[in-house]
């Protein structure tokens, strides 16, 4: 087998003031992407996260305070993001584990009723490293899917953001035309694959709930005033060149009683300017190819 790709055989260094400028329609300034993820813990498998340390100081299984934890997310927080998202007229992305469809058919009829975007998001929530057939876990994955949605899914995130040196090489195999993995860019870029090129699109982790509560333990607050902060500066610069502003949620964090009023203040801030459109990934690919498309016939 040939050698995997290292990240910088994929992609060119590019500093963004040396790139023509991308420009939204309309005159906007800036995309507000907002990715929600929901997923399946194996209570077979110790949990992807803990808000409490186990009490021996070691990990015990089965982890039912995490796995419950979970379970309140897809149970009761996923419908106060149904309820936001319905209520301002956004239909996000959904990263989702194929495996909801199986285990929580509910939440993913409503996804697919409210017109959500799915993304790929493995079979269900263990890192992709840990998968003894990843092509095969791809393929599986989004047949799940896109049998479930009626949509072959165009976007992949993996679990933790992980991926091998070889994954770019297996979705794009798959058909898959976007990831989210790669948080090194404001505006889309493209990657060397063996199967072609594969455009990344601006995920973040450092607007992401996770981050900022599970593991860095702010107060529920402090996302709020991150994302504001983080808007100001990419609308300004918007003025001058597309920003792409990823929002990333989960139901068991932000879905939490005493979270999602914060959750709710970010769209209430967003939506007071001008020029600020709520785009899924589809749509952001969609514009991003429709740039290059015309970019490239210019210059033939």
């Amino acid at each position: 087998m040939p050698t995997p790709m290292l990240p910088r055989d994929r992609i060119d260094y590019s500093a963004i003031v040396d790139r023509p400028p991308l420009k939204l329609p309309g005159g906007a300034r800036v995309v507000v992407w907002t990715i929600v993820n929901y997923e399946v813990w194996d209570i077979g498998r110790p949990m992807p996260r803990q808000v409490l340390p186990p009490p021996t100081g070691v990990p015990l299984l089965p982890d039912v305070p995490h796995w419950s934890w979970h379970e309140y997310g897809v149970r009761v927080g996923a419908w106060r993001f149904f309820s936001l998202y319905e209520r301002l007229g956004i239909r996000p992305t959904l990263a989702v584990n194929a495996r909801v469809c199986e285990d929580y058919p509910r939440i993913a009829e409503e996804a697919r009723r409210l017109g959500w975007e799915f993304m790929g998001h493995c079979y269900d929530q263990m890192p992709t490293h840990k998968w003894d057939d990843q092509a095969g876990m791809i393929g599986r994955s989004l047949d799940i899917l896109e049998t479930f949605s009626g949509k072959r899914p165009v976007g992949w995130l993996g679990p933790g953001l992980t991926q091998t040196l070889d994954s770019p090489d297996l979705l794009a195999a798959a058909g898959v035309k976007y990831i989210a993995d790669w948080v090194h860019d404001d505006e889309p870029t493209e990657i060397r694959t063996t199967h072609g090129p594969l455009v990344t699109l601006p995920y973040t982790v450092e607007i992401n709930d996770i981050s900022l509560m599970a593991v860095q333990h702010h107060e529920s607050r402090h996302f709020l005033d991150r994302a504001i902060d983080q808007f100001d500066r990419l609308y300004a610069e918007g003025k001058d060149r597309a920003k792409i502003m990823a929002v990333a949620i989960h139901p068991y964090i932000s879905g939490q009683p005493h979270r999602i009023k914060y959750l709710e203040q970010i769209y209430d801030y967003v939506n007071r300017f001008e020029g600020v459109l709520h785009w899924n990934g589809a749509q952001i690919l969609d514009w991003y190819e429709g740039v290059r498309g015309a970019r490239k016939q210019a210059a033939e």
